[in-house]
């Protein structure tokens, strides 16, 4: 495969905020070029919307179904490589079906599908095909994260023994969805957003988060999810506590009513030796705190050749420069952007190649979403993760 990998989009026109953010950091590495798109369940809307992105009117479609069937009719030079769905939950599962049963590599926001059945499903799919299916759980792409997992992974902290991981957000302090917010609108409503609100949207990215720095996987549960804004029909605040795999204890916290907060993801791992915090908000720095030493601070650059190889490789710019949120969502779609062309090369990858959240992520987070609302519903009984 020579020149860039061309991305065909799902959604993401319109009024979209997340299809933007795709594009951006899609673009961000010169690698990705968009050449085609479905960016609307209305065809006026979609075709408004590739214009508006001077993609050809040609390959400008009125449906993902569209998009994929006349797209395997092109020559292989010319048709898209992947299919990028930045939808609604419930329009997850049927565009990465359909893309997978016809050749093509998928990369989509999360949470992976609307159901655990969904995302079962998508898993033999993906291992059937052998495809290459990423998911976007972006924070996984910053470079202190990374440095932060390579640390744990090296035994620097000793035995893992307290994760504390917490994301609180403000927006939905009122009922914004009765109002013509549309990103509030799908994200309240059952049928789209699927049984979890505020737990599905960004209590995934907690449990992501720390499965991901730690290296542990979470082994049982208890949950507690509250509805505060009268009149809501899903979860905007909870709170779990957390068995992990090697014995260490868990607290997550996620909250879309926390007044006056923005994205305030932020999480704490404590070892034997010492611990660690990482905070969403100053993404450039990790924070060690030490039994027997002084308290370190770690800062992002990419000059910094004492860093683990994954956190240098995701690091673009030297110290002092800030890199944020778009950089760590391409780091993303660069390494599946590797692993699409090695798949084609039938070439096989250093692992610091394909860090990327992967269909294994998006089903263990509907286990978690399932998980945590059976055990809110059974008034916070304990439950083995995954056995809902």
């Amino acid at each position: 495969m020579s020149g860039k990998l061309k991305m065909g989009m799902v959604g993401g026109g319109e009024g979209s905020f997340i299809g933007a953010v795709h594009r951006m950091a899609a673009n961000l590495d010169g690698e990705i070029s968009l050449v085609c798109g479905a960016f609307s369940s209305s065809a006026e809307k979609s075709k408004r919307s590739g214009e508006a992105l001077y993609l050809e009117p040609g390959r400008i479609y009125g449906s993902y179904e569209e998009m994929i069937t006349t797209e395997k009719t092109l020559p292989e030079e010319e048709r898209m490589d992947f299919v990028s769905i930045v939808t609604p939950n419930h329009m997850h599962f049927g565009p990465a079906k359909m893309a997978l049963e016809n050749g093509f590599h998928v990369i989509c926001d999360k949470p992976v599908a609307f159901s655990l059945e969904e995302a079962k499903a998508l898993k033999e799919l993906v291992d059937r095909t052998g495809l290459v299916f990423a998911l976007t759980h972006n924070y996984t792409g910053y470079p202190m994260v990374k440095e932060a997992r390579a640390m744990i992974k090296e035994g620097k902290l000793g035995k893992i023994r307290k994760v504390v991981a917490e994301y609180p957000q403000g927006w939905l302090s009122t009922k914004l969805e009765d109002t013509d917010s549309k990103q509030a609108g799908w994200r309240t409503d059952p049928s789209r957003s699927g049984i979890a609100g505020c737990m599905g949207d960004i209590g995934t990215h907690a449990e992501n988060l720390a499965e991901y720095i730690t290296g542990l996987k979470m082994k049982a549960l208890s949950a507690d999810l509250t509805i505060f804004v009268d009149g809501r029909l899903l979860d905007d605040d909870g709170s779990v506590l957390i068995r992990f795999d090697n014995g260490a204890k868990g607290i997550l916290f996620a909250s879309q009513i926390a007044a006056g907060e923005e994205n305030e993801l932020k999480i704490r791992v404590y070892g034997e030796k010492g611990g660690l915090e990482w905070l969403q908000s100053d993404p450039n720095t990790l924070t060690l705190k030490w039994l027997d030493q002084p308290r370190q601070v770690l800062r992002t650059g990419g000059n910094y050749t004492y860093y683990s190889e994954a956190a240098r490789k995701a690091s673009r710019l030297p110290s002092g420069h800030p890199e944020g949120y778009l950089e760590a969502f391409a780091n993303i779609y660069l390494n599946f952007a590797n692993a699409v062309r090695a798949h084609r090369n039938n070439q096989t990858l250093a692992e610091v190649d394909r860090d990327f959240p992967a269909i294994e992520d998006g089903l263990r987070g509907m286990m978690f979403i399932e998980t945590v609302v059976a055990s809110s519903k059974q008034n916070s009984r304990w439950l083995e993760f995954g056995t809902v």
